[in-house]
């Protein structure tokens, strides 16, 4: 418990004389028994420490870690403005003192002392803002008393409150002797008894008020209860952390982190959460982590790559009124096939490929008449058809380089209709099949069918779109504008997109990658490698501190930050028995959950149930 008390002295007119005894009879202890560093009030003792140093340089707020103190401690702030007379006079002694001593030096031959000038370009700095009146000047003290039920306790919280101020840069001293006068000074009088001041101007004074938080604000719906899902422990105050993404601005979120930080543990922790609130979702999963949730939640995964699974890039949306879905497909197709060729299509190669794919669904029985779009959409080999009839080199050219995915060793990937329906509650689609040069178009084509399922489904709850492994995706520029594009219209359908990457500089070396960030209103940083530090601290304005936290940050530390900074918070990401064991993807883990048997059955995941939301339209539960 730390409780804050501000002094502000008033003027002479302002200030009240009343009788001491009567106002402590109230609330005086029975006995105070005095000692030398300490006393005894009632059936606590207590100790004052007071601030004799400040540091250089602060930033906003700095002073909110002794706010956060576990222990039992009072904080008071006494304050005494200095009429501006006053501390001009004041400030031009100090500048004729600070000015004599250099020209005595020089006098003597001495060499210029860094402390001096700076001491005097400071001063004349002060002088000229008081003169301007763009600020004031201020006499403060700061005083800390800690409270415990007996002296070792009291030893133990004195030190742990002269570490936590000491990690501040600032000087702390005990009351020797006057423990009494301490104590006074801290209560809620707005009583000085110790006097030790030290003059701040405006600015500095204002860096000094502690009223900051370091836990988040309570999201709450209309009847007033707290929304959200619990993310974790704050780091500092030990409060609980939850975070609600469809409470803010935009839905989607960003997660960067090195290898092994925990991103991916954490983005199925809160999943995991969202799908006990009725959140439905789908998946990317270039590595498999999320099969073993998808199973036991009761989701679809689709594995591709598999035998019979496949997922046709020709295929087209149900038509709302006033689409033309025919004329997005072929620009979805222009995509999908920069990013299936690993090259950016010249002028020529996107006039020649334009042609071939109108040609090739008009061949299907396709064209701009709506009453078209429900048949049989074309195939990759269909328009490999329409670019060998073509005479031209770069026609040849992009049928040479389709050839591998048409008739070659990836044929059965991306040629012939789909045999997957990506619908359903929670649907993974698992990539770890695929060879690494065909994990982008994969991931490309699967998150397109996502976006076809998101945009023409019935708005009625929310939905999650997460992509983990991303820098697979947006190391390609036309898989980035996919991505971003989707960023930007996914909060117009109540879907929020979660992008997780370890790879920093795939996403922060690109103008479309830092465009995602800013349209990301939940931004989670976990431990980050010192060669990315600086990017980090660079695009996220981080303080040196948050940078110091990241680079030492153990396994499942992060730090959460909102898309308008205005919110901030450190956490420990924590999971029940049964959550663990589903999420985690942990080797030695996973080993010790193997039967011994090949008959034996495998383990249930303890207290973990889940009921799939019920569609109303059809009378039953999703699956």
């Amino acid at each position: 418990m730390t409780r804050f008390f501000l002094n502000r002295r008033r003027t002479p007119a302002q200030t009240q004389v009343c009788d001491a005894g009567q106002l402590l009879e109230a609330a005086s202890p029975e006995a105070v028994e005095v000692h030398a560093r300490a006393l005894a009030v009632g059936a606590q003792l207590a100790t004052t420490l007071v601030v004799t140093g400040y540091p250089a340089e602060v930033t906003p707020g700095w002073l909110a870690p002794l706010l956060s103190f576990p222990g039992h401690l009072d904080i008071a702030l006494h304050i005494d403005p200095i009429p501006t007379p006053v501390a001009a006079a004041g400030l031009r002694k100090q500048r004729a003192r600070l000015e004599s001593g250099r020209r005595a030096g020089f006098g003597k031959g001495h060499l210029d002392d860094p402390e001096v000038e700076a001491a005097a370009a400071d001063a004349a700095e002060l002088a000229y803002r008081i003169a301007r009146g763009e600020g004031k000047l201020f006499h403060v003290a700061l005083y800390l008393t800690v409270h415990a039920p007996d002296e070792e306790t009291l030893a133990e919280q004195a030190a742990a409150v002269r570490a936590v101020a000491e990690s501040l840069l600032m000087t702390v001293a005990p009351t020797t002797y006057r423990a009494l006068p301490g104590w006074l000074a801290t209560l809620p009088l707005g009583i000085d008894t110790l006097r030790m001041r030290r003059t701040f101007d405006t600015a500095a004074l204002a860096a000094c008020f502690p009223f900051t938080s370091p836990d988040l604000p309570i999201t709450t719906n209309a009847d007033g209860a707290p929304q959200g899902v619990l993310y974790g422990l704050n780091t500092v105050s030990g409060a609980p952390v939850l975070w609600d993404r469809f409470a803010q601005d935009n839905y989607n979120s960003i997660t960067l982190a090195r290898s092994g930080a925990g991103k991916s543990y954490l983005a199925k922790l809160e999943l995991l959460r969202l799908l006990f609130t009725g959140v439905t979702a789908s998946v990317i999963d270039p590595e498999d982590e999320y099969v073993r949730l998808a199973e036991t939640v009761g989701g679809q995964v689709l594995a591709l790559g598999a035998d019979g699974v496949r997922l046709n890039p020709f295929d087209l949306p149900a038509a709302d009124d006033g689409e033309d879905v025919l004329t997005r497909r072929v620009l979805f197709l222009h995509t999908f096939l920069a990013v299936l060729l690993g090259t950016e299509l010249t002028a020529a190669q996107k006039a020649v490929l334009d042609r071939a794919v109108l040609a090739a669904y008009e061949r299907a029985g396709i064209t701009a008449d709506a009453r078209t779009w429900q048949r049989t959409p074309p195939t990759l080999s269909d328009l490999t058809a329409v670019l060998a009839e073509e005479e031209s080199e770069a026609a040849a050219a992009l049928a040479d380089q389709l050839a591998p995915y048409t008739t070659g060793s990836h044929a059965d990937l991306f040629n012939g209709q789909s045999t997957a329906c990506a619908s359903g509650h929670l649907v993974v689609f698992a990539l770890r099949r695929l060879a690494e040069e065909v994990k982008a178009p994969a991931m490309l084509v699967a998150l397109d069918a996502i976006w076809r399922q998101v945009t023409h489904r019935p708005r009625t709850g929310r939905h999650l779109v997460v992509v983990d492994e991303a820098w697979l995706l947006m190391r390609d520029g036309a898989g980035a504008g996919f991505l971003f594009r989707m960023a930007k219209a996914a909060r117009k359908y109540w879907t929020g997109l979660a992008v997780v990457t370890q790879d920093a500089d795939d996403v922060l070396a690109s103008p479309l990658g830092r465009a995602i960030i800013s349209n990301a209103a939940t931004q989670v940083l976990l431990r980050q490698a010192p060669q990315a530090i600086d990017t980090i601290s660079e695009n996220f304005h981080l303080c040196r501190g948050e940078r110091e936290f990241l680079l030492t940050a153990a396994r499942g530390e992060a730090l959460l930050l909102t898309g308008d900074r205005r919110h901030k918070v450190a956490l420990m990401s924590i999971a029940a028995p049964g959550e663990h064991e589903v999420i985690t993807t942990d080797p030695g883990e996973l080993a010790a959950q193997q039967p011994d048997e090949p008959g034996d059955a495998e383990p249930e995941a303890d207290g973990l149930w889940y009921e799939p939301p019920f569609n109303a339209d059809e009378g039953e539960a999703d699956s």
